[in-house]
């Protein structure tokens, strides 16, 4: 019996995926629950398990996009699991086939040596007359059909940087199609060039990318942190931390943390649009970008007001292995109130943050570096990072936006009494 297998939703928002890679050769023998796919959505790569044992017959290329509840493969269940006696049989009949192989191998040569002595006899008549068409030039050669002009035009290439393959060297839609804008004087080095076709998941953050861009009054405002304090807890406990919880004291607790204070003073930076009116949340949502093999992946920590510092420290971590590790699911990053991302990690001094919408804001992290700052009426040095605040100007005012960045400042400056309530070991559960 042959079980047609569909593609399973993803999520509720999600009606079509791309199959990114096939795990299995069509013909290949699948054991129940073993991934025979990787198939990408607008959200996360997933894996798609075999629903039964049997021969697979695949019914998709890798790199088509398929509905939900489209059949992508058939499953034979009643196909015998191969082994021993039948590789054996196989071969025997293998063996017994090698005459008529090789007849047929003989006989097609045979054919093959005659084709080749006529093409031969008939060569030299063919080079003996010059080939007019193609030396000879006419008015068409090198004018584009009306479509390859408009094809042209929309690239910004003029017609003669193209050699046209109609007829007389005429320039068809075809060739302005695959014609590509000129790289100017080559130089001596290697000039290549590859595509690759991307991702479900790539386009669709392109694409929300842009509709941020488009959509949103997206303003930018700037701070700066002095990190003294939490490097002087962290060296402080981080040892006792981590052999106690199995968890590294990081940054991202001591920011998470603070922007769940900020959200409570200002919950107009927990908020969205929706149509004509703006929702904002009693419950703080923190998504954290993060970098998979995919690409962007933004995992949502759940109610992180409840959270302490070894509850945020925990999930952080969770939600890193599983994005890294591709297991991320689709309902790990639905939702969200508010985004944290860390360019830090790449190095990045300053940076612009764009929104993850529907929310109305993003906090965006960068590099801790050691620099001079005034201290008591003194010059110091302290370890210093920039922070800044993306926020839609819809809903969220510089009153607002301001002030939230300024909260998470102090908290950040002063975590002990803001973010500890002056008990450090109470907080971090020592």
């Amino acid at each position: 019996m042959a079980l047609e297998m569909k593609v399973p939703s993803p999520g509720e928002s999600i009606t079509e995926v791309e199959i990114a890679q096939w795990l299995v050769e069509d013909g290949d023998y699948v054991e129940k629950d073993q991934a025979i796919a990787e198939v990408d959505s607008d959200k996360a790569t997933l894996e798609l398990p075999a629903e039964a044992s049997g021969i697979i017959t695949l019914k998709a290329e890798e790199g088509d996009a398929v509905a939900v509840g489209q059949v992508v493969c058939l499953i034979d269940t009643d196909a015998p699991k191969p082994g021993g006696d039948s590789k054996k049989a196989s071969g025997d009949e293998g063996s017994g086939g090698d005459a008529e192989k090789e007849l047929s191998n003989k006989d097609k040569n045979s054919a093959d040596t005659n084709e080749k002595g006529d093409s031969k006899t008939e060569e030299p008549s063919k080079s003996s007359t010059p080939s007019q068409s193609q030396d000879s030039k006419t008015y068409a050669t090198g004018t584009p059909s009306p479509a390859a002009k408009k094809t042209l035009d929309e690239k910004g290439i003029d017609a003669k940087d193209v050699k046209g393959s109609g007829r007389d060297g005429r320039i068809t839609k075809e060739d302005a199609v695959n014609a590509q804008p000129s790289m100017g004087t080559p130089g001596n080095g290697s000039r290549g060039e590859s595509r690759s076709k991307m991702s479900m998941l790539r386009r669709k953050v392109a694409e929300r990318l842009v509709s941020v861009k488009n959509e949103t009054a997206m303003l930018t405002t700037f701070n700066e942190v002095d990190m003294s304090a939490i490097f002087a807890l962290r060296d402080k406990y981080k040892e006792d931390f981590k052999s106690k919880h199995s968890v590294g004291l990081g940054f991202m607790s001591f920011f998470t943390l603070a922007c769940v204070r900020a959200l409570e003073m200002y919950p107009a930076v927990n908020s969205m649009i929706d149509g004509k009116e703006m929702i904002t949340y009693d419950f703080k949502d923190i998504s954290i970008a993060v970098s998979g093999p995919k690409g962007l992946m933004v995992p949502v920590i759940r109610n992180a007001e409840n959270l302490s510092f070894r509850g945020v420290e925990s999930e952080v971590k969770r939600l890193a292995l599983r994005a890294r590790d591709g297991q991320i699911t689709v309902d790990e990053m639905t939702g969200g109130t508010f985004t944290i991302t860390n360019g830090g990690v790449f190095g990045s001094m300053l940076s612009t943050p764009i929104i993850n919408p529907p929310q109305s804001a993003i906090l965006g992290m960068h590099n801790i570096v050691e620099r001079p700052i005034v201290r008591d009426g003194g010059i110091a040095i302290a370890p210093i990072m920039y922070v800044a605040l993306s926020y839609d100007h819809r809903i969220i005012d510089g009153k607002e936006s301001v002030g939230f960045l300024v909260a998470v400042k102090e908290a950040l400056e002063n975590p002990e009494e803001l973010l500890m309530n002056n008990n450090v070991l109470k907080a971090l559960e020592l």
